[in-house]
């Protein structure tokens, strides 16, 4: 848990929300990319502040691209439903803190190959801000010591991750990072498949490509045998 600094000059309260908030991760010297978490070190209140202020920028870049939006029906409140739509749902894991998640001890010692998936992802792509849809299948080779977690967790903890600004091939690792420190299993595979909207609405307008990529720790990385169980029992044809 990262601890909120204190300690805020007198400035810092002439600065807009924005600028508050990242006055305090560059004391911190806390990285704030695109798909960082940056919850804690949003004060109370200042979302609805946030919003505001995201508002009122999307309202100008509508401006800028000559749309209407005082008399035209069709986009009068779309900057501010944009704002809410980035904060509250297409962004939300960069602001929210990460969900609450029950652990169990592996009471029964369980050593077999667990799959949850597939998990259905939505992210946005942190080039061009186009949607990612997909699925996402993980393995699990637990072990004594191992922290079980809920069912539902894993899509709670993946749609936590994937509601960033992200692009794929980092989105998995930080699922993979996160499970490994808090299922702690011999080991973890992650394989994600993707429709990626960069490619059917922009560029090559390419509406049938998909990006397929994975990440194996621990025993499915050291045993093919193993790898190979996996990836039959995981059907991307379907």
């Amino acid at each position: 848990m990262i601890r909120r600094l204190t300690g805020e000059g007198p400035a810092d309260a002439d600065l807009p929300v924005s600028g508050r908030i990242k006055a305090r991760l560059r004391r911190a010297n806390h990285r704030f990319h695109a798909n960082d978490n940056i919850a804690s070190f949003i004060e109370p209140g200042e979302m609805d502040g946030l919003l505001e202020e995201v508002a009122g920028k999307v309202a100008a870049v509508l401006d800028s691209l000559v749309i209407e939006t005082e008399h035209d029906h069709n986009t009068k409140g779309t900057a501010r439903r944009v704002a809410k739509m980035y904060l509250d749902e297409v962004f939300r894991g960069r602001y929210a803190p990460m969900p609450a998640v029950t652990e169990f001890p592996n009471a029964e010692n369980l050593n077999e190959l667990m799959i949850v998936g597939p998990i259905t992802v939505r992210s946005a792509c942190s080039h061009h801000l186009c949607p990612i849809v997909g699925r996402l299948w993980i393995g699990l080779m637990p072990n004594q010591h191992s922290h079980l977690i809920g069912l539902s967790k894993y899509s709670r903890l993946t749609e936590w991750i994937m509601t960033r600004p992200q692009i794929q091939e980092e989105a998995i690792m930080q699922i993979a990072k996160l499970l490994m420190q808090m299922v702690k299993p011999d080991g973890l595979a992650i394989v994600m498949e993707a429709d990626h909207f960069c490619m059917h609405w922009r560029g090559v307008k390419d509406t049938g490509s998909k990006m397929v990529n994975s990440v194996m720790r621990g025993s499915f990385l050291k045993d093919p045998a193993l790898r190979r169980e996996f990836l039959s029992l995981i059907d991307l044809k379907t």
